[in-house]
């Protein structure tokens, strides 16, 4: 039996700066099993907490050797001591038997997950049982074909009726397509952030939509292919923008903090959603008056 490999993306910890104290993170991970039969499912939990003063980013495990995921992970995110504690449920086979090792998980220099071993065996062999002599092939004799002629003359019938009815239709005219007239970059942003602060979704429609009008400024504007890069490859594009290095850090902090909300399942307060959408605006603005 073979299984596809499927890809699971994992709301975690890339990197840390600004002042991070390491001392204050932690990971770890665990197996409910260390010895499992071929195919037989295992669950890998990895539990970290990270510090209030953490630049949150996002790393893809990708594949594990010798291991495929079974099912897509169950993360949880909650609010502890002033700072974020995430655990991920991972539930993994392996179809390689041999003794095998789920390699460390580092989020930064000195903070990583111990390995841990599994062992992937064959079912116990018990040799006090008879042995079954292998049977010949049998001949398998094909069914009697079922007298049912009339109903591929139906079908028959039936298609070359729709094929009349399509041939003889009259063709509908052609519609004119109206060019869509698009308007200043800067005024559709700015309309299109006073209607997000109007209508306030929830914040898994919020935050989206707050990205999406400032990746979409900056397509329109600049060139800057910013709808199909993720948000540490666009933040690294935006390094040539007209920003300072306060405001663009600012600004990258907003997008990641968007991307845990859609991701990671973070429930952001009314002071992230503030800031975030003060820190969006203020940067397009920024760009529209360094353009003109």
């Amino acid at each position: 039996m073979k299984f596809h490999k499927t890809i699971f993306r994992f709301a975690f910890l890339l990197f840390v700066q600004n002042g991070f104290a390491q001392g204050s993170a932690s990971i770890k991970a665990s197996v409910d099993k260390n010895k499992i039969l071929i195919g037989e499912p295992v669950e890998l939990t990895l539990e970290a907490f990270l510090p209030p003063s953490a630049v949150i980013g996002f790393v893809s495990i990708d594949t594990i050797a010798h291991f495929e995921f079974v099912e897509k992970p169950a993360i949880d995110t909650i609010k502890k001591n002033g700072g974020i504690a995430i655990r991920g449920v991972y539930k993994i086979t392996s179809f390689d038997s041999g003794h095998w090792v789920i390699p460390s998980f580092t989020i930064s220099k000195g903070v990583r997950t111990d390995t841990i071993p599994v062992d992937v065996v064959f079912s116990d062999f018990d040799p006090s049982q008879d042995y079954h002599d292998i049977k010949d092939i049998l001949d398998v004799h094909p069914a009697r074909k079922k007298e049912n002629w009339w109903w591929y003359v139906g079908g028959g019938v039936l298609l070359l009726a729709l094929l009349l009815l399509y041939v003889l239709r009259k063709k509908k005219p052609a519609r004119v397509p109206v060019p869509e007239v698009v308007s200043n970059p800067y005024e559709e942003a700015i309309k299109e952030l006073e209607k997000l602060q109007k209508e306030k979704p929830e914040a898994k429609q919020y935050y989206p939509r707050l990205t999406d009008i400032f990746r979409l400024y900056i397509f329109r504007k600049r060139g800057i292919l910013s709808l199909q890069k993720t948000t540490d490859d666009l933040i690294l594009q935006m390094q040539t923008l007209n920003l300072s290095k306060g405001q663009l850090d600012k600004l990258a902090q907003s997008l990641r903090l968007a991307d845990f909300v859609k991701f990671a399942k973070y429930i952001p307060t009314s002071d992230d959603d503030k800031t975030s959408f003060e820190e969006i605006k203020k940067s397009i603005t920024t760009l529209e008056q360094s353009e003109s």
